[in-house]
Protein backbone atom coordinates (compact mmCIF):
# COMPACT_ATOMS: atom_id res chain seq x y z
CA UNK A 1 0.00 0.00 0.00
CA UNK A 2 2.88 2.23 0.57
CA UNK A 3 6.53 1.49 -0.67
CA UNK A 4 9.50 3.67 0.14
CA UNK A 5 12.65 2.90 -1.69
CA UNK A 6 15.87 4.84 -0.87
CA UNK A 7 14.02 7.99 -0.10
CA UNK A 8 16.52 10.91 0.29
CA UNK A 9 15.69 14.75 0.71
CA UNK A 10 18.68 17.10 1.17
CA UNK A 11 17.74 21.02 2.25
CA UNK A 12 21.35 22.72 1.29
CA UNK A 13 23.98 21.11 3.43
CA UNK A 14 21.93 19.59 5.61
CA UNK A 15 20.85 16.02 5.14
CA UNK A 16 17.22 15.02 6.45
CA UNK A 17 16.29 11.70 4.78
CA UNK A 18 19.78 9.57 4.02
CA UNK A 19 17.93 6.34 2.02
CA UNK A 20 14.89 5.98 4.43
CA UNK A 21 12.98 2.81 2.94
CA UNK A 22 10.05 0.54 3.89
CA UNK A 23 6.76 -0.96 2.90
CA UNK A 24 3.31 -0.65 4.77
CA UNK A 25 0.92 -2.86 3.74
CA UNK A 26 -2.88 -2.57 3.41
CA UNK A 27 -4.85 -2.30 6.90
CA UNK A 28 -1.83 -1.61 9.05
CA UNK A 29 -1.15 1.30 11.73
CA UNK A 30 2.46 2.46 11.24
CA UNK A 31 3.80 4.77 13.30
CA UNK A 32 6.76 6.72 12.46
CA UNK A 33 8.71 7.76 15.68
CA UNK A 34 11.73 10.28 15.78
CA UNK A 35 13.21 13.12 17.72
CA UNK A 36 12.29 16.64 16.71
CA UNK A 37 14.68 17.59 13.26
CA UNK A 38 14.62 13.57 12.54
CA UNK A 39 12.63 13.35 9.29
CA UNK A 40 9.17 12.58 9.99
CA UNK A 41 7.75 15.22 8.70
CA UNK A 42 9.79 15.73 5.56
CA UNK A 43 8.88 12.06 4.53
CA UNK A 44 5.05 12.56 5.05
CA UNK A 45 5.39 15.98 2.91
CA UNK A 46 7.27 13.99 0.54
CA UNK A 47 5.04 11.20 0.36
CA UNK A 48 1.73 13.79 0.05
CA UNK A 49 3.25 15.93 -2.66
CA UNK A 50 4.22 18.92 -0.50
CA UNK A 51 7.93 18.41 -0.73
CA UNK A 52 9.96 16.75 -3.96
CA UNK A 53 12.15 14.21 -2.87
CA UNK A 54 15.74 14.57 -3.88
CA UNK A 55 16.34 10.67 -4.35
CA UNK A 56 14.83 7.46 -4.50
CA UNK A 57 11.19 6.82 -4.86
CA UNK A 58 8.12 5.88 -3.37
CA UNK A 59 4.31 4.45 -4.42
CA UNK A 60 0.87 4.75 -2.92
CA UNK A 61 -1.48 2.02 -3.58
CA UNK A 62 0.93 1.36 -6.65
CA UNK A 63 0.91 4.73 -7.83
CA UNK A 64 4.32 6.43 -8.13
CA UNK A 65 4.15 9.57 -5.91
CA UNK A 66 5.77 11.75 -9.13
CA UNK A 67 5.11 10.33 -12.47
CA UNK A 68 1.55 9.45 -11.30
CA UNK A 69 1.48 12.55 -8.99
CA UNK A 70 -2.71 13.10 -9.41
CA UNK A 71 -3.48 9.13 -9.27
CA UNK A 72 -1.55 9.30 -6.29
CA UNK A 73 -2.80 12.08 -4.46
CA UNK A 74 -6.20 10.82 -4.95
CA UNK A 75 -5.44 7.80 -2.67
CA UNK A 76 -4.70 9.33 0.41
CA UNK A 77 -5.93 11.97 3.57
CA UNK A 78 -3.51 14.14 5.54
CA UNK A 79 -4.15 15.72 8.33
CA UNK A 80 -1.14 17.95 9.88
CA UNK A 81 0.27 18.96 12.92
CA UNK A 82 -1.43 22.81 12.58
CA UNK A 83 -5.14 23.70 12.46
CA UNK A 84 -5.86 24.35 8.81
CA UNK A 85 -9.57 24.69 9.06
CA UNK A 86 -10.98 27.69 7.78
CA UNK A 87 -12.15 29.29 10.90
CA UNK A 88 -14.62 31.64 9.62
CA UNK A 89 -17.18 28.88 7.27
CA UNK A 90 -19.09 25.97 9.47
CA UNK A 91 -18.43 22.90 9.86
CA UNK A 92 -20.29 21.54 6.85
CA UNK A 93 -18.49 24.31 4.46
CA UNK A 94 -15.34 22.68 5.40
CA UNK A 95 -16.15 19.88 4.78
CA UNK A 96 -18.41 20.61 1.39
CA UNK A 97 -15.36 22.46 -0.23
CA UNK A 98 -13.25 19.52 0.42
CA UNK A 99 -15.77 17.58 -1.45
CA UNK A 100 -15.93 19.87 -4.11
CA UNK A 101 -12.22 19.69 -4.93
CA UNK A 102 -12.51 16.36 -5.34
CA UNK A 103 -15.37 16.41 -7.54
CA UNK A 104 -18.02 14.50 -5.75
CA UNK A 105 -21.86 14.97 -6.94
CA UNK A 106 -23.43 17.71 -4.85
CA UNK A 107 -26.36 14.25 -3.20
CA UNK A 108 -23.45 12.19 -2.93
CA UNK A 109 -21.11 14.62 -1.15
CA UNK A 110 -23.56 16.00 1.57
CA UNK A 111 -24.75 12.43 2.10
CA UNK A 112 -20.83 11.55 2.80
CA UNK A 113 -20.37 14.58 5.13
CA UNK A 114 -23.55 13.97 7.61
CA UNK A 115 -21.90 10.30 7.71
CA UNK A 116 -18.60 11.10 8.80
CA UNK A 117 -19.81 14.01 11.51
CA UNK A 118 -21.79 11.09 12.78
CA UNK A 119 -19.11 9.18 12.27
CA UNK A 120 -16.73 11.47 14.25
CA UNK A 121 -19.26 12.82 16.72
CA UNK A 122 -20.12 15.71 15.31
CA UNK A 123 -23.22 15.93 13.88
CA UNK A 124 -24.75 18.31 16.38
CA UNK A 125 -22.18 20.88 15.42
CA UNK A 126 -22.88 20.72 12.15
CA UNK A 127 -23.82 24.38 11.69
CA UNK A 128 -21.32 26.00 13.93
CA UNK A 129 -18.53 27.98 13.04
CA UNK A 130 -15.11 26.46 13.29
CA UNK A 131 -14.01 28.96 14.90
CA UNK A 132 -16.49 28.48 18.13
CA UNK A 133 -15.33 24.60 18.14
CA UNK A 134 -12.67 23.39 20.91
CA UNK A 135 -9.13 21.77 19.99
CA UNK A 136 -10.44 18.30 20.43
CA UNK A 137 -13.34 18.81 18.15
CA UNK A 138 -11.52 20.37 15.43
CA UNK A 139 -9.21 17.82 15.57
CA UNK A 140 -11.65 15.41 15.11
CA UNK A 141 -13.06 17.83 11.94
CA UNK A 142 -9.76 17.47 10.26
CA UNK A 143 -9.93 13.68 10.54
CA UNK A 144 -13.53 13.48 8.70
CA UNK A 145 -12.07 16.33 6.16
CA UNK A 146 -9.19 13.77 4.96
CA UNK A 147 -12.39 10.71 4.97
CA UNK A 148 -14.60 13.17 2.66
CA UNK A 149 -13.40 11.37 -0.37
CA UNK A 150 -13.21 7.68 0.76
CA UNK A 151 -9.03 7.92 0.49
CA UNK A 152 -7.65 4.40 1.13
CA UNK A 153 -4.38 5.58 2.86
CA UNK A 154 -4.76 8.03 5.83
CA UNK A 155 -1.52 10.41 6.76
CA UNK A 156 -1.89 11.30 10.72
CA UNK A 157 1.26 13.78 11.27
CA UNK A 158 0.99 14.84 15.36
CA UNK A 159 -2.77 14.39 15.30
CA UNK A 160 -3.29 15.05 18.93
CA UNK A 161 -0.91 17.81 19.55
CA UNK A 162 -1.58 20.24 22.32
CA UNK A 163 -4.79 18.22 23.47
CA UNK A 164 -5.42 17.04 26.71
CA UNK A 165 -4.83 13.28 27.84
CA UNK A 166 -8.88 12.59 27.77
CA UNK A 167 -9.31 14.01 24.49
CA UNK A 168 -5.96 12.09 23.09
CA UNK A 169 -7.96 9.00 24.13
CA UNK A 170 -10.68 10.00 22.25
CA UNK A 171 -8.94 10.30 19.08
CA UNK A 172 -7.27 7.23 19.84
CA UNK A 173 -10.57 5.46 19.87
CA UNK A 174 -11.63 7.28 16.56
CA UNK A 175 -8.15 6.24 14.65
CA UNK A 176 -8.76 2.60 15.66
CA UNK A 177 -12.37 3.19 14.56
CA UNK A 178 -10.78 4.37 11.20
CA UNK A 179 -8.41 1.19 10.83
CA UNK A 180 -11.15 -1.15 11.47
CA UNK A 181 -12.56 -0.33 8.24
CA UNK A 182 -9.27 -1.23 6.19
CA UNK A 183 -7.39 2.06 6.07
CA UNK A 184 -4.17 1.90 6.47
CA UNK A 185 -2.54 4.83 8.58
CA UNK A 186 1.07 6.47 9.13
CA UNK A 187 1.02 8.12 11.77
CA UNK A 188 3.53 10.32 13.39
CA UNK A 189 3.63 11.42 16.79
CA UNK A 190 5.73 12.99 20.22
CA UNK A 191 3.44 10.50 22.30
CA UNK A 192 5.26 7.25 23.15
CA UNK A 193 2.07 5.74 24.54
CA UNK A 194 0.30 6.78 21.51
CA UNK A 195 2.12 4.64 19.37
CA UNK A 196 1.81 1.59 22.05
CA UNK A 197 -1.65 1.65 21.88
CA UNK A 198 -2.49 2.12 18.07
CA UNK A 199 0.92 0.91 15.78
CA UNK A 200 0.78 -2.49 14.74
CA UNK A 201 4.40 -1.54 13.81
CA UNK A 202 6.87 1.22 14.85
CA UNK A 203 9.70 2.51 12.68
CA UNK A 204 12.38 4.13 14.66
CA UNK A 205 14.07 7.07 12.43
CA UNK A 206 16.92 9.08 14.01
CA UNK A 207 19.04 11.66 12.03
CA UNK A 208 17.50 11.12 8.52
CA UNK A 209 18.15 7.27 9.11
CA UNK A 210 15.79 4.53 10.22
CA UNK A 211 17.04 2.67 12.87
CA UNK A 212 14.47 -0.60 13.33
CA UNK A 213 11.36 -1.53 12.83
CA UNK A 214 9.29 -4.02 14.63
CA UNK A 215 6.00 -4.30 16.48
CA UNK A 216 5.68 -2.53 20.30
CA UNK A 217 6.04 -5.72 21.73
CA UNK A 218 8.81 -7.07 20.21
CA UNK A 219 10.76 -3.88 20.99
CA UNK A 220 10.03 -3.77 24.36
CA UNK A 221 10.50 -7.12 25.19
CA UNK A 222 14.05 -6.89 23.83
CA UNK A 223 14.79 -4.01 26.14
CA UNK A 224 13.47 -5.63 28.90
CA UNK A 225 10.39 -6.26 31.46
CA UNK A 226 10.80 -3.53 34.22
CA UNK A 227 12.18 -0.38 34.65
CA UNK A 228 13.98 1.78 37.37
CA UNK A 229 14.27 5.60 37.05
CA UNK A 230 16.67 6.74 39.25
CA UNK A 231 18.68 9.95 40.03
CA UNK A 232 22.36 10.34 38.98
CA UNK A 233 24.40 13.29 40.14
CA UNK A 234 21.92 15.69 38.79
CA UNK A 235 20.42 13.92 35.79
CA UNK A 236 17.82 11.38 35.25
CA UNK A 237 18.97 7.64 35.00
CA UNK A 238 16.51 4.67 33.36
CA UNK A 239 17.95 1.32 33.85
CA UNK A 240 15.83 -1.71 32.37
CA UNK A 241 15.76 -5.57 33.56
CA UNK A 242 14.57 -8.52 32.45
CA UNK A 243 12.85 -9.59 35.56
CA UNK A 244 11.62 -8.38 39.07
CA UNK A 245 14.04 -9.93 40.77
CA UNK A 246 16.99 -8.57 39.15
CA UNK A 247 14.74 -4.96 39.54
CA UNK A 248 14.63 -5.43 43.19
CA UNK A 249 18.25 -6.39 43.53
CA UNK A 250 19.11 -3.49 41.86
CA UNK A 251 16.80 -1.11 44.13
CA UNK A 252 18.22 -3.07 47.74
CA UNK A 253 21.19 -0.90 46.49
CA UNK A 254 20.03 2.51 45.85
CA UNK A 255 20.16 5.55 48.09
CA UNK A 256 18.70 8.04 45.89
CA UNK A 257 14.62 8.56 45.17
CA UNK A 258 14.10 5.99 42.62
CA UNK A 259 10.73 5.19 40.52
CA UNK A 260 9.93 1.23 39.62
CA UNK A 261 7.85 1.16 36.35
CA UNK A 262 7.23 -1.49 33.20
CA UNK A 263 9.40 -0.92 30.22
CA UNK A 264 7.78 1.68 27.44
CA UNK A 265 8.85 1.96 24.00
CA UNK A 266 10.36 5.27 24.56
CA UNK A 267 12.94 2.81 26.83
CA UNK A 268 13.59 0.78 23.58
CA UNK A 269 14.26 3.91 21.90
CA UNK A 270 16.57 5.15 24.08
CA UNK A 271 18.17 2.25 24.48
CA UNK A 272 18.51 1.89 20.16
CA UNK A 273 19.75 5.81 19.99
CA UNK A 274 20.48 7.17 23.25
CA UNK A 275 17.89 9.41 22.22
CA UNK A 276 14.66 10.85 24.03
CA UNK A 277 11.19 10.63 21.31
CA UNK A 278 10.19 13.75 23.21
CA UNK A 279 12.41 16.11 22.26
Amino acid sequence: MIRIENLKKSYKNIQALKGVGFRVPAGELFAYLGPNGAGKTTTIRILTGLTRRSGGNAWLNGFNIEKEELLAKRQFGLVMQSINLDQELTVFENLDIHGRLFNIASDERKKKIDELLEYVDLIDRKDSLVKQLSGGMKRRLMIARALVHSPEILFLDEPTVGLDADIRRRIWGLIKKIQRTGATIFLTTHYIEEAEFLADRVAFLDEGKIVIIDTPQRLMSQTGAWAIDRMDGDRMETVCFRTRQEADTFIAKQKESYTLRRVNLEDSFLLLTGKKVQC
